[in-house]
């Protein structure tokens, strides 16, 4: 049987140098024991990881605000499956951008309406910058969106939100779009790569977060559905 999708990686790769809101990566990928140091007839490289929860593309959980929300083992399987869209602002996106209401709604006139479930993708065209860290967190000045924007996201009763940048809130805003998305049972996904490579509607989203019992973030692979 062949498989009827494209897939399209949507994920960083994790290195010691992947960007991060603290300005500090924390990740930290080590070698226990190599292949030369190895006493046994089959050799083996044992590794360990060690980095904060929220790095990379990953998810973070209603509970990374709301203190009742759900916790990332808490997030159904259904919902990490979902048809995805694309708001592409890359063209007038600039360090200081807020994809408005008025985006939202260009996009539904010029494709369609926003459905109950959907996984809204939100295109700055930030994700160049990634090999370039300190541009890429750029002083925590990046596109970002609005909070009347979140709330009509809210209205159309998406699953999650997810951005190309390190996060849908600047540091100086106060984090209206976490507490509307978050506060409402929804997730967000930050740091989106490769989001050029889907289609503005029509592709489906997996969102596939490390099973953490408690986790209010995880470290995700996402991966996009493409016919």
């Amino acid at each position: 049987m062949t498989f009827p999708y494209k897939l399209v990686d949507l994920t960083h790769p994790l290195t010691a140098s992947t960007p991060s809101w603290d300005n500090s990566c924390g990740f930290k990928h080590t070698t226990s024991l190599d292949y030369a140091d190895c006493t046994s007839e089959v050799k083996f490289r044992v590794q360990g990881i060690n980095m904060p929860a929220g790095i990379g593309t990953h998810m973070d959980a209603p509970a990374h605000c709301d203190p009742a929300g759900k916790t990332i083992d808490a997030i159904l399987l259904k919902d990490c499956l979902a048809p995805c869209v694309i708001i592409d602002i890359s063209e007038k996106a600039h360090e200081t951008y807020l994809c408005s209401t008025q985006d939202i709604l260009h996009f539904e006139k010029q494709h369609q309406s926003i459905q109950p479930g959907d996984f809204v993708i939100i295109r700055t065209g930030w994700a160049r910058h990634w090999p370039q860290p300190t541009q890429y967190r750029n002083n925590l000045q990046f596109p970002s969106v609005s909070k009347e924007a979140a709330q009509l996201l809210i209205e159309r009763d998406i699953v999650g939100l997810g951005i190309d940048t390190l996060g849908p809130d600047t540091a100086e805003s106060g984090y209206p779009v976490h507490q509307i998305i978050l506060g409402q049972g929804k997730y967000l996904v930050e740091n989106v790569a490769n989001s050029d490579l889907l289609p503005p509607i029509g592709s489906t989203i997996l969102v596939a977060p490390l099973y953490i019992l408690g986790g209010t973030e995880a470290p995700i692979r996402l991966i996009g559905f493409v016919e």
